[in-house]
């Protein structure tokens, strides 16, 4: 595996996805091809023009197909910007500004009609804890709750129409010493596990448990997790936190989890794109404002594989490329917004990259679909 020095592009322009101003094109190339195409099992594709750009950087990182969270409205566009490289997972309209409807009895008539006309084999529920406060903002507090009375309807449709299921569980630790440090309120972190056990047992389809099940900071836990229940699967998504706490473990601890649970974890990237990230405005812009221009948003989502693969295929050993507020949020007297931390690449063996990268996601899906990559 590659182990060179990361090429800086002639510009050198330090922003948060590219601290390290490198040109992620050049990056792309000496990286080479994957051991097969790639399919990122954890993406939220939205505008047409984003998705174009995703697209170069995509096909320049190996990425040969994308499972996407697009917004309902915009799937048609995103299908016609990635053709059938593109498979959708069914979500909520959350955009929709009547929130308690979207997610109750509107996302039911949406999951029918993702199955129906967009062919989707995958429903995600997002359970977070801060989706209490989400509910409370609505005036139903048990609304986003996993075990809810519109989760379960949601479900027992999903189960009856032959898909799978997905979940966001869990954050980062450093949310949990931060933002939800009222364990009154948010819980401890292990308590937000329950309902999804009890709910495989009920729903013994397979499940897609997001963000490495929400807990890569300890893989003795996601190994009980995965031993207990075989319809379990995990994906690498979320970068910054991936990189972060994957990097902090041995690489033979890695890969005996990988090996032990070969062909249930799968590659993910959580890259969110949006017609925002195009706007070359310095202006106030939500989420758009994590890039500003095509350049911009090229690097945002050409960042996020790039750390990705450096993080499994090669010996690579530095700063990361991309800023982690995290660090700040728990250490504010050490860390900027700006700082990154060490990312350890753990060089993978190819027949394990092969799994990782394509078998686990193909396997899975070629269970649920005609139509696998």
């Amino acid at each position: 595996m590659t182990t060179d020095t990361p090429r800086r592009s002639d510009a050198g322009r330090i922003t948060p996805m590219n601290r390290l101003g490198l040109d992620y094109r050049a990056e792309a190339a000496r990286l080479g091809p994957p051991p097969v195409r790639i399919i990122d099992a954890h993406t939220h594709i939205n505008g047409p023009r984003a998705a174009r750009v995703y697209r170069e950087a995509r096909d320049l990182y190996g990425v040969g197909v994308t499972w996407s969270m697009t917004q309902i409205k915009q799937a048609p566009a995103v299908r016609e910007a990635l053709g059938d490289t593109v498979r959708f997972i069914a979500v909520p309209s959350y955009m929709d500004p009547d929130r308690k409807r979207a997610h109750s009895e509107g996302f039911l008539e949406e999951i029918q009609r993702w199955h129906d006309e967009f062919g989707s084999t995958i429903v995600k529920f997002w359970c977070a804890p801060r989706a209490l406060d989400y509910g409370e903002e609505v005036g139903a507090p048990d609304l986003m709750r996993l075990d809810s009375e519109w989760r379960i309807r949601q479900m027992e449709l999903a189960h009856s129409l032959g898909m799978m299921l997905m979940a966001h569980i869990a954050d980062p630790d450093t949310w949990f010493a931060t933002k939800y440090a009222d364990a009154a309120r948010y819980g401890a972190k292990r308590e937000h596990y329950l309902p999804l056990e009890r709910l495989a047992d009920r729903f013994d389809t397979p499940w897609l448990i997001a963000h490495m099940g929400g807990w890569p900071e300890d893989l003795d836990f996601l190994d009980g997790l995965l031993t207990r229940h075989p319809n379990f699967h995990l994906d690498t998504s979320a970068t910054k936190w991936m990189v972060r706490e994957l990097s902090k473990h041995p690489r033979g601890r890695f890969v005996e989890f990988l090996e032990k649970h070969r062909g249930r974890i799968l590659f993910g990237s959580d890259i969110v794109t949006m017609d925002e990230h195009l706007i070359d405005d310095d202006g106030p812009r939500g989420m758009g404002a994590q890039a500003s221009g095509e350049a911009d948003a090229f690097e945002l989502y050409a960042s996020r594989y790039w750390a990705l693969r450096t993080l499994f295929e090669t010996s690579y050993e530095g700063e990361s490329p991309i800023a982690d507020p995290d660090l700040a949020l728990v250490a504010p007297e050490r860390f900027t917004e700006m700082d990154a931390p060490t990312l350890r690449g753990h060089a993978l063996p190819r027949d394990l990259l092969r799994v990782l990268y394509h078998d686990a996601a193909n396997n899975l899906l070629e269970s649920r679909c005609a139509n696998p990559a």
